[in-house]
């Protein structure tokens, strides 16, 4: 039924949609990727023209298709109306001119705009601005609807997430899809609040109420792909990559998703074999201190950044001789602790080695981009979870870390490291590379 009305909105005709109209419109377009081209090609038979209705239809086209800075320029030569500033004001919080926003949505207010949508999308802004206090004080003025929309509460719990209220947004997140069971958005965000909180089968179970909504919202399949796959539903998982992939063929993460998934089902999980790996893993977290070693070598080891076993294991000899004041009385005295552990220098540049699943820093980077924290990066939530695991909470961190290294962490395949060396990338870094 859904897909009916939508296909039958005419965002060109004489009489404009209604926002919720034009709101089924957008959630078909963006449905699949022959359905936004369809939609392109009207909007480019349409935008030429003059007319009142005409334009007003052709900048909305715009923003549904992303083309934010053409949608405000078109929308800003149309007639005034509530639709007018409505929509110019989401183009214009899409790319950050927050200010602007506010402003046309006070006009929409001024041309009839429905107050309780006026203050939800002030709110909304606002959070995104990173002014919590105007959006709380905009979220205020809605105070009459609490129990009654399910937008309001869906606004209370963003505002609760964003302020580090996780009970608060949850209540609220809840309360939400009681008075709208198929509010998308709010099952969306409470699948993602209970996965972050390590609630995985509430996660599965609300991801899986968020998809069956139409049409099936992108990211909630691929969460639950993820989900799947961890708890070895590795079928259920490909199923939601190919729903996917059916109607975004060319969607980059659900084909590296896909490939990651289907070599994992065929994997061996050895038991045993994870044990001694265990086992290895604490004798390479030995601290160095844990060592009597003579001052002049623990202090070259000191300035040099190895505080385990396992550091050692990534410099060779020549390394550690071609340091100032390391001698070969120092060296024979790392090589005599290695040999007891049955371990020697150098040895994870010969071989790949398992790293250990804590890793702490005694320093915080200096440099602003290197002490930015990787939960600023808007990863997936299986990169997340392999990141924490790791104990890794800044770029810094993450740099110094090799691929070797973060595939060795269980659950972490090709997909999320693509995924963060494409994001690292876009700072200019790079995970370590053993020389």
């Amino acid at each position: 039924m859904e897909q009916t009305v939508a296909r039958e909105v005419d965002l060109f005709g004489a009489t404009l949609p209604s926002i919720e109209q034009i709101q089924d419109l957008t959630d078909f377009v963006n449905r699949s990727e022959s359905a936004k081209e369809q939609f392109a090609w009207a909007v480019e038979q349409n935008v030429s023209k003059t007319g009142a209705s005409a334009m007003l239809g052709g900048g909305i086209g715009l923003y549904i298709l992303g083309r934010d800075g053409q949608a405000i320029e078109k929308l800003q030569k149309c007639e005034d109306c509530s639709h007018k500033y409505l929509y110019l004001a989401f183009a214009q919080r899409q790319l950050g001119r927050y200010q602007e926003a506010i402003a046309s949505l006070d006009n929409a207010a001024k041309h009839a705009a429905e107050t309780l949508t006026v203050n939800l999308e002030k709110a909304a802004t606002l959070r995104r601005a990173g002014n919590l206090q105007g959006a709380e004080e905009q979220l205020r003025k809605c105070a009459n609807f609490d129990g009654v929309s399910a937008d309001y509460h869906y606004e209370l719990a963003r505002l609760a997430e964003a302020t580090g209220d996780w009970e608060g947004a949850a209540e609220n997140y809840q309360n939400a899809i009681e008075l709208a069971p198929n509010h998308q958005q709010a099952l969306f965000r409470f699948a993602y609040l209970c996965d972050v909180c390590g609630e995985e089968e509430a996660a599965i179970d609300y991801y899986k109420r968020a998809v069956a909504v139409y049409p099936a919202h992108c990211n909630a399949l691929l969460n639950l792909a993820v989900l799947y796959e961890d708890v070895g539903e590795y079928g259920k998982a490909l199923g939601c990559i190919n729903k996917v992939l059916q109607y975004h063929p060319n969607h980059p993460r659900a084909i590296l998703f896909k490939r990651d998934a289907e070599s994992s089902r065929t994997m061996y999980y050895d038991e045993e074999k994870e044990k001694r790996r265990s086992r290895k893993n604490q004798i390479l977290e030995t601290p160095i201190s844990d060592f009597e070693l003579s001052v002049r070598s623990r202090n070259c080891l000191k300035k040099m950044n190895i505080n385990t076993l396992g550091d050692l294991l990534n410099i060779s000899e020549a390394e550690l001789l071609s340091y100032k004041n390391f001698g070969e009385t120092s060296l024979r005295e790392i090589k005599q602790i290695l040999e007891t552990k049955s371990l020697r220098l150098g040895q994870a540049i010969e071989e790949p080695m398992v790293p250990p699943e804590e890793y702490e820093q005694s320093e915080e980077p200096e440099d602003a981009v290197l002490s930015k924290s990787v939960d600023e990066l808007q990863l997936s939530v299986r990169a997340r979870k392999c990141l924490a695991k790791l104990n890794i909470r800044t770029l810094g961190e993450l740099t110094r870390r090799t691929e070797a290294e973060l595939l060795g962490c269980k659950n972490f395949g090709v997909t999320s490291l693509n995924e963060i060396k494409q994001v690292i990338g876009a700072f200019g870094l790079s995970l370590r590379t053993l020389q």
